[in-house]
């Protein structure tokens, strides 16, 4: 055997099949970068992919958000509403009331009552109708009546003071337990009376005389009024006495 040969062709082998183990590890190595860009693309794709429904819900939570503000701002202004319709309600309420109190008001003056009504005046002596008269029961007294012959309301205050005879020296004194739990209001041509005890029933007065005259004095004139004695005169003495002003003519005779 050629030895030369030999060594020759061994040479050959080792040498290509080291170029085939060269193109192997290439090829390798060239699918093995292809494999992980192919990993990186599919990534990116995936990424793409997941964008857009990512950016759709931040998109949907926006919208959700803008309509439960706006439902918000609704309900606000339906609320305001409210209050608003409220108080016209409330003010109107408080014109109304305002109207009824005034109506009120006017009627209470028309009536004559309240503190807003004009106030009534005292009597008018010279519009005042005073007469004397005698009576069977009780002995001993008369009754003096007072008629308003104005052509308005007025009052009596107190009692009538009496001047029995030109030489009276004192008004005739008043019985306290006579007063009334109010002041005599007249209308128009009504009447108020006052009793008088002319004189003690059992003969204990003193300075006892007939008197021929009699003035009386009603409260807020200053001038008497003359009036007429029945029969022309009376027996009057020390206790002679006169009641406050009354309604009516039976309580006037009943002190």
């Amino acid at each position: 055997m050629n030895v030369t040969a030999y060594r020759r062709g061994r040479t050959v082998r080792t040498i290509a099949a080291s170029i085939v183990a060269a193109a192997a590890l290439s090829l390798t190595a060239a699918c093995g970068g292809g494999g992980d860009g192919g990993s990186d693309k599919a990534d990116k794709a995936n990424s793409s992919a997941t964008a857009p429904a990512s950016a759709t819900d931040g998109q949907g939570a926006g919208k959700d958000e803008a309509g439960k503000e706006n439902q918000a701002g609704k309900e606000n202004q339906a609320g305001a509403g409210s209050q608003a319709g409220n108080g016209s309600q409330a003010d109107k309420g408080g014109k109304e009331g305002a109207a009824g109190v005034k109506d009120a008001k006017s009627q209470t003056q028309k009536s004559g009552g309240g503190s807003e009504a004009e106030p009534v005046g005292d009597c008018d002596i010279n519009k005042t109708a005073i007469t004397v008269q005698n009576v069977k029961s009780p002995i001993n007294h008369m009754l003096l009546k007072a008629t308003n012959k104005a052509g308005v309301d007025c009052k009596l205050v107190g009692y009538p003071g009496l001047k029995f005879g030109a030489d009276a020296q004192a008004a005739t004194p008043v019985n306290e337990d006579s007063k009334p739990q109010a002041v005599v209001m007249l209308a128009p041509g009504e009447s108020a009376y006052a009793g008088i005890t002319t004189s003690a029933a059992d003969g204990s007065g003193d300075e006892g005389g007939k008197v021929d005259s009699l003035e009386v004095f009603i409260d807020g004139s200053e001038d008497p009024k003359p009036v007429e004695l029945p029969g022309g005169s009376v027996y009057v003495d020390s206790a002679a006495k006169v009641t406050y002003w009354q309604t009516d003519a039976q309580t006037a005779l009943t002190w």
